[in-house]
């Protein structure tokens, strides 16, 4: 599959390796703020005209930085009806049951245990832990070695920080930064 990277910098390149990792070929890099940098074919308006979404696919590489306009892109790349694979690395382990949403990525080195459903545009890094019974939402991002423990619920648009642990059971409200080492506790209301 030729798969666009929408996003050039430093992300970007990483989804670079990751798209080639997975079998997949790298069509070239779609920068709106960048568009003349190495490998960039243009901005989105101008890629959406010369690299058709039938022959193409494309994945979100904006940062976690600003995950409003991470969303703002995801809407972007399906408006104009490409394809999000998801990308998982051949290193990464994935339960066979789990489920991985359009465009998530997980890196080498990354677990997805059984039951966890890993939704659209997920992020999890290298030594990312996620165990059974849990549910990522959406444009939400796991840092190296960040663990969320089983039966955990993980809102829209979070940031979880390099060593972080979400304890089990735990509910993560939408737009929650979770900062690197944190412990972040809470507990379902019985």
């Amino acid at each position: 599959m030729k798969i666009l990277v929408y996003g050039s910098t430093t992300f970007g390149s990483v989804v670079r390796v990751l798209v080639e990792d997975c079998g997949h070929e790298f069509a070239g890099f779609i920068d709106d703020v960048h568009p003349s940098a190495a490998d960039v074919l243009g901005t989105f308006d101008q890629v959406v005209n010369s690299h058709k979404a039938g022959a193409f696919a494309c994945v979100n590489a904006v940062g976690y930085n600003d995950l409003a306009a991470r969303a703002r892109v995801t809407a972007r790349i399906a408006a104009a009806g490409y394809a999000m694979p998801s990308l998982v690395h051949p290193k990464a382990i994935v339960g066979r049951d789990a489920k991985i949403g359009a465009g998530a990525m997980i890196m080498a080195g990354a677990t997805v245990d059984i039951r966890v459903d890993v939704g659209p545009t997920v992020v999890l890094w290298p030594g990312a832990v996620v165990a059974h019974d849990t549910t990522l939402d959406g444009n939400t991002f796991l840092s190296p070695n960040a663990t969320v423990c089983g039966c955990c619920q993980v809102g829209r648009d979070c940031f979880v920080g390099a060593g972080a642990v979400v304890v089990d059971h735990a509910r993560v409200p939408d737009g929650t930064r979770i900062k690197a080492a944190e412990r972040f506790v809470t507990r379902e209301k019985t």
